[in-house]
């Protein structure tokens, strides 16, 4: 999938474990002399996000980079940025649950912010059911996420190839899902989502659709989605 004038971030989280090892405290950590101990214990539950951007959950972060084998996110982030600022690129970051790989994503992303990339932070696990999931459901989800973002910036696009699927969907579901080609894609998007997480059925019906068209769905969330989002966010001054 090609990924153009910003980054965008995939994290797939499964149900976090609760049991954790206990572990000398780095010395970069907050004193605990300072802190709310009941909110420093909520941050110690793996599962929860720490998102840096809040000042409050900035205080709770410990930088285990000692431990972890060097600046990962620092290296995610020059690849990007320095490496190769013009291409896409297609990195994996992983490791096991509740390790804090969502708080590190969260960090990346105010990295690239800081250096006026436009990022979409997409959690799989809002639009995706984890145990049952093809490649059409994932790519209606970042069809989804993107198109969301975008409108929330005030960039709204019409791609031709969705606002026909649109009315190919309707067709062969024969259900009304009030989506229209006038509506925003994200709501079009949003409303096939819903209807088809509640109905096992309907889901495998649309599978069974949208399988054949695969590349035309990839293609066009790259050139009439990420391809034209691309040239509307250079004009805001963003980065390639």
């Amino acid at each position: 999938m090609g990924l153009w004038a910003f980054a965008f971030l995939v994290l797939v989280d499964g149900p976090s474990d609760q049991d954790f090892m206990a572990s000398s405290i780095p010395p970069n950590s907050p004193n605990p002399a300072a802190l709310d101990l009941q909110a420093f214990f909520r941050a110690c539950n793996p599962s929860k996000t720490l998102n840096l951007a809040n000042t409050s959950d900035r205080r709770y972060y410990i930088d285990f980079a000692a431990v972890r084998g060097g600046r990962i996110i620092e290296a995610l982030a020059r690849t990007i940025t320095r490496l190769s600022p013009e291409e896409p690129t297609c990195q994996l970051f992983t490791g096991h649950i509740g390790c804090g790989k969502s708080t590190e994503l969260l960090r990346l992303k105010a990295l690239l912010e800081r250096d006026k990339f436009e990022v979409i932070y997409f959690e799989s696990s809002r639009d995706l059911d984890m145990e049952d999931v093809s490649i059409s459901d994932i790519l209606l989800a970042v069809a989804r996420s993107v198109s969301e973002h975008l409108e929330a910036i005030g960039i709204f696009l019409k791609p031709t190839y969705f606002q026909k699927l649109f009315a190919d969907i309707q067709s062969f579901l024969q259900t009304p899902m009030e989506i229209n080609a006038t509506a925003e894609l994200s709501l079009g998007l949003a409303r096939i989502t819903a209807r088809t997480k509640e109905s096992p059925r309907l889901r495998q019906q649309l599978r069974q659709s949208l399988e054949p068209r695969t590349e035309g769905i990839l293609r066009s969330i790259n050139e009439e989605l990420l391809g034209a989002a691309n040239t509307e966010l250079k004009k805001q001054g963003k980065k390639d």
